[in-house]
């Protein structure tokens, strides 16, 4: 079930929402977690067993992790045991296929196999579970005792399918105990109303200008078409998974929760490791304590730090998808954050800013053609056409997309920054009555809802790019 589907904003939450206002304090957790199993049954009937599998055994991991913390020998290999097992089940689902293919490819065999279907969340899920048993390892947290708030934890239908990825220590308090008030309720309201407008009104739209270019040959295109194909996805993508992040958020606080924001206007960002502490902040920090940390972090020589980056971005690349354009990804922004650390940096702090936002950009473009593309190969050569070396500078088909999807671009320019919030509060700021004021904004959003609604019943591409990741 989608978030930015009818189903789910006129049928499945108001019918949540109802039952959990109205039932006792000591019931909501019962009543949020069985919405969750259903929201993920909905879509996902046969894997949803798998998940409660991994809430049960995380649970007692954790238990045991505890148990035997007198003895660390025991604790850590009690550990190792956990995080091994949560790897090998979402290494299974995500790479066997990908593992067999590449075998077949360089060894005179065909070993066959039969192609299963990803599990939606299950990167997500998986990550939180190892998070919760290395900080109950670490003693960072106490390992959860009531078996319910640990499966509501795991399983929590905001936040389910599509992150952000929240550490348990972040919200083992609001598990117990979390207050709703109407200005919370108010503030969830209005994140998750930005968040369909991004998905709906501006991912759906370019995203749909995007699959029209990708679905050229790559050599065919023009530079105007191939910088619209690759700056459509860009956007795209962005508001299609920050969409999703902060109706995420908005829901949270809707159900009393409070989860961080996973992202911080990348685009704006001026040097590419600015840019991923901008992007996905919650991947990002899974990866730097889980990972990067452990690994030596940057408290060891030149050498090992660049060693360690580079495990981390083709593990990051791995995470994304199980292909070689994902690893390359991975390997390409490695390399890119190395350099900026070791190598050119400190020029490029001297340079002015829009001469590095530029820089930033077109590196991040470029990264975005080895994400989408089907294959090493078709990046390539999508990327040849890039600076020319396909069907000339402009041709009919970009002029065409530029000059009907122009004022689309415009908005997706100004929602990619803060000033996008800025328009859309101006009004309600420049209304000196605070009740007319608030009165002002409540019309804007309903709005945008109504719009957004309108965009959803009329439009049949309705993606979300992250369910594959």
């Amino acid at each position: 079930m989608l978030f930015s589907s009818i189903t789910f904003l006129f049928l499945f939450l108001p019918v949540v929402m109802a039952v959990y206002y109205m039932v006792p304090d000591r019931a909501k957790n019962v009543i949020l977690l069985i919405a969750s199993l259903f929201f993920y049954a909905w879509g996902e009937p046969v894997y949803v067993a798998l998940m409660i599998l991994s809430i049960l055994f995380n649970y007692f991991c954790g238990r045991d992790i505890k148990a035997r913390e007198g003895d660390p020998g025991k604790a850590k290999l009690s550990l190792a045991f956990a995080v091994t097992v949560n790897v090998l089940i979402l290494g299974f689902f995500k790479y066997y296929g990908f593992l067999l293919d590449t075998l077949n490819s360089i060894l005179p065999t065909d070993i066959p196999y039969r192609e299963l279907p990803l599990p939606v969340g299950i990167s997500f899920y998986t990550f939180q579970a190892i998070s919760y048993i290395v900080d109950v390892y670490r003693k960072k947290a106490d390992p959860q005792k009531n078996i319910l708030y640990f499966a509501l934890y795991i399983s929590m239908f905001p936040q389910l399918i599509a992150g952000p990825i929240v550490r348990y220590v972040d919200i083992e308090a609001q598990l117990r105990n979390r207050s709703i008030s109407a200005r919370r309720m108010g503030q969830g309201v209005r994140y998750f109303i930005i968040g369909l407008a991004k998905k709906v009104i501006i991912a759906n739209t370019v995203g749909a200008a995007f699959e029209q270019i990708a679905a050229m040959p790559a050599s065919s295109l023009s530079v105007l078409t191939a910088w619209l194909g690759v700056f459509s996805y860009a956007f795209q993508i962005y508001f299609d998974f920050s969409g999703y992040s902060d109706m995420a958020v908005g829901l949270g606080k809707m159900f009393g929760f409070e989860f961080k924001k996973n992202f911080d206007y990348p685009y704006i960002s001026e040097s590419v490791t600015e840019f991923w502490r901008r992007w996905h902040i919650s991947l990002s920090t899974w990866f730097r304590e889980y990972v990067y940390i452990p690994l030596g972090g940057n408290r060891c020589s030149v050498s090992r730090n660049i060693f360690n980056l580079m495990v981390v971005w083709t593990l990051t690349g791995m995470w994304h998808g199980a292909a070689w354009n994902f690893i390359a990804w991975g390997v390409y922004y490695g390399v890119i954050l190395v350099m900026e650390k070791y190598v050119w940096g400190v020029s490029l702090d001297r340079l002015p800013g829009i001469v590095r936002h530029i820089y930033t950009i077109v590196l991040v473009l470029v990264g975005w053609v080895f994400f989408f593309s089907p294959s090493l190969g078709y990046a390539l050569r999508y990327l040849g056409s890039m600076i020319g070396g396909g069907a000339g500078i402009v041709d009919s088909e970009g002029a065409f997309l530029l000059f009907t999807h122009w004022l689309l671009y415009l908005l997706a320019v100004l929602g990619s920054s803060a000033l996008g919030l800025r328009l859309l509060s101006l009004v309600p700021r420049l209304i000196r009555n605070g009740k007319a004021g608030t009165a002002a904004s409540v019309i804007i959003y309903m709005g945008i809802f109504v719009i957004s609604v309108a965009f959803l019943v009329t439009d049949t591409f309705n993606p979300f790019l992250y369910f594959r990741f």
